[in-house]
């Protein structure tokens, strides 16, 4: 846990800083013309490099003990470069490169990746071990377009309410004390500070305002989205920090410096290291999530690498590493059993299927409303980074 901490330092801790300065690619509903590799996989190209969240990649380097990458190159023969990144909006900046063969991409990249046509769709029959990924997580609108699969599921993790012990001898049960005027936490509250986080005024607000018709929280018609941006604004006095820091959100939360804040229950298990001073709950109305997705360069020379490291990284063995260290839930149905904290899983809800009913993955919002309505236009990703950007300034 102590080297989740340093990663967290490092770059989880800084995902709140993306979105203002990526260049999204407009988004609608014709992604580009492509097709999956038809296989089958051969030999190695002997290289391989990756762009991957801090965590998702560990050779040893930053921990002797923590390395995965290392028996993926003897195993194959494919030696890996791995480059971090600490944002999704750097990710889809760097991928944008063409520099790296595959990725690891959040909801809120996945699709800018898709339409930016950047990524090319993934034979899942030349990945074994995707069959025994969690069926809730496969073809889902964050990674599968016009029914193809563009990536393997990785893992996932819920943005709770997290909440200083001491000041809540009764654990809340609703969001009502981030959103509302005159609530106890006013001043000592910490939103996340990232566009996304207009979904979590959504997520509210389907509850609160169910005349809204809200039914998805990336797919907000220009009065639903309005309604959001307003929530936001009424909010921001109550707001102490926009938290972009994992070590020092958590640490705010031990002190009582914070009272209430969205965010991990990595967060919460650092804060909790020497003394249990953090509580999380979902929620009744819900919250936020994300999955992400293992995809593969449109056009990269080292397909079999690819497709090896793809079934690798969520095979049991590695995908319980990953999910340890990292702090979520493996999307391999068989890593559970794997993990060396056997109460892992349950922390992290990874097979409680009834958790995630109400847990809405991270999606990059679309023109092309991914509700299902065809009757009006949902708002884009661009106005949303616009909004949230224009909002901090105020």
């Amino acid at each position: 846990m102590r080297s989740v901490a340093l990663v967290g330092a490092i770059g989880l801790a800084l995902a709140a800083c993306g979105g203002s300065d990526d260049t999204a690619p407009v988004l609608d509903d014709s992604p580009p013309e492509a097709t999956a590799y038809a296989g089958p996989v051969g030999q190695g190209e002997g290289a391989l490099s990756v762009l991957a969240w801090p965590g998702y990649a560990e050779d040893g380097s930053t921990d002797p003990a923590v390395d995965w990458v290392t028996p993926f190159e003897q195993a194959t023969g494919c030696q890996v470069t791995v480059r971090a990144f600490a944002t999704s909006a750097e990710a889809v900046q760097l991928f944008s490169t063409g520099e790296y063969d595959v990725v690891s991409a959040s909801g809120d990249a996945s699709l800018r990746l898709v339409y930016g046509d950047r990524v090319q769709p993934v034979n899942t029959d030349l990945v074994p071990n995707y069959a025994d990924i969690l069926p809730d997580l496969k073809n889902k609108p964050w990674n599968t377009v016009a029914g193809k699969s563009y990536g393997i599921p990785h893992g996932r993790g819920a943005n709770l309410l997290l909440y200083n012990l001491a000041t809540h001898p009764t654990p809340p049960t609703s969001w009502a004390d981030m959103w509302e005027p005159g609530s106890s936490a006013a001043g000592k509250i910490s939103p996340y500070n990232d566009a996304i986080y207009i979904a979590d005024a959504a997520v509210y607000l389907m509850a609160k305002r169910p005349e809204l018709g809200i039914t998805n929280p990336y797919a907000l018609d220009q009065t639903q989205f309005d309604a959001a941006i307003a929530l936001l604004r009424q909010q921001k006095p109550m707001v102490a920090e926009y938290w972009g820091d994992v070590v020092k959100q958590g640490q705010g939360l031990a002190s009582g410096t914070l009272s209430e804040a969205q965010g991990w229950q990595l967060t919460a298990n650092l804060a909790n290291t020497d003394a249990t001073t953090v509580g999380t709950t979902k929620p009744i109305e819900g919250a936020t999530g994300w999955s992400d997705t293992w995809m593969i360069k449109k056009d990269t020379p080292h397909i079999n690498c690819a497709y090896q490291w793809l079934n690798h990284i969520v095979s049991p063995e590695a995908n319980a590493q990953v999910a340890e260290y990292f702090g979520e839930a493996p999307a391999n149905t068989k890593s559970c059993a794997l993990t060396k904290n056997p109460d892992h899983c349950t922390q992290y809800h990874a097979q409680e299927t009834g958790f995630w009913d109400n847990v809405y993955y991270w999606t990059t919002p679309i023109e092309q409303c991914i509700d299902g309505r065809r009757d009006v236009e949902c708002i884009g990703y661009d106005e949303w980074v616009r909004a949230w950007t224009e909002l901090q300034n105020s």
